[in-house]
C-alpha cells in the first residue's frame, strides 16, 4: 500500500501510522495508537530487564539439625526453581575450625543433593572461617525436585464433634 493511502486510512480511524520494521523491503507499518504502542514497547524493555537473575544465600553450620538442613534444601530449590543463583555457605566458629573436612562433607552433601535442580558454578573453597559454593539453576525442563513437601490437605474431623455431643 502507498505512504499516502496509509496515512489517509489511519487519520480516518483517529490512529497513528507507526513503523515497526524500517530495516525490511519494503518498511513495515502498523495502524495503531501512538501512546498505546510506546507503552507496550516500554513494557517489554522492562520485562527484559527483570529477567535478570539474583544470587540468594544459604548459610549453614557444621553440626546443623537434619531437620533444619533438609528445610534449609527446600529453600534452596525454590530459589532454583525461580530461576535464582544461590551462594552456599558453611561458618565455622571456634574450634571447628580444627575439622573443616566435616564442613567440606558437608558442601558435597548439599551439592549432591541440589544435583537435579542446578549445576554448579563455583565448587566449594575454603576462605577464612567460612567455605563458598556457587550453584546456578539447570534450564526449566530439566530440573526435578526432590525435597519439596507433599501437599498436605487438613480434613475437619467432624466424628470428633458429634461424639462429644452425644
Amino acid at each position: 500500500m502507498k505512504l499516502s493511502e496509509a496515512i489517509k486510512r489511519a487519520q480516518g480511524m483517529g490512529l497513528d501510522l507507526v513503523e515497526v520494521s524500517p530495516t525490511a523491503n519494503p518498511p513495515v507499518c502498523k495502524i495503531v495508537d501512538f501512546g498505546k504502542f510506546r507503552y507496550d514497547i516500554s513494557k517489554q524493555i522492562k520485562d527484559k530487564k527483570a529477567s535478570g537473575t539474583k544470587l540468594k544465600e544459604i548459610k549453614f553450620r557444621v553440626n546443623i539439625d537434619d531437620h533444619d538442613y533438609l528445610t534449609k534444601i527446600r529453600h534452596g530449590e525454590d530459589f532454583l526453581d525461580k530461576g535464582n543463583k544461590v551462594r552456599v555457605q558453611l561458618q565455622f566458629r571456634g574450634r571447628e575450625m580444627a575439622h573443616q573436612e566435616f564442613g567440606m562433607q558437608l558442601m558435597y552433601k548439599v551439592r549432591d543433593d541440589l544435583a537435579t535442580m542446578a549445576q554448579v558454578e563455583m565448587e566449594p573453597k575454603a576462605a577464612g572461617r567460612n567455605i563458598t559454593m556457587t550453584l546456578s539453576p539447570l534450564p526449566a525442563n530439566k530440573r526435578k525436585r526432590r525435597f519439596s513437601l507433599p501437599d498436605e490437605e487438613i480434613e475437619p474431623d467432624n466424628a470428633v464433634g458429634d461424639e462429644a455431643e452425644d
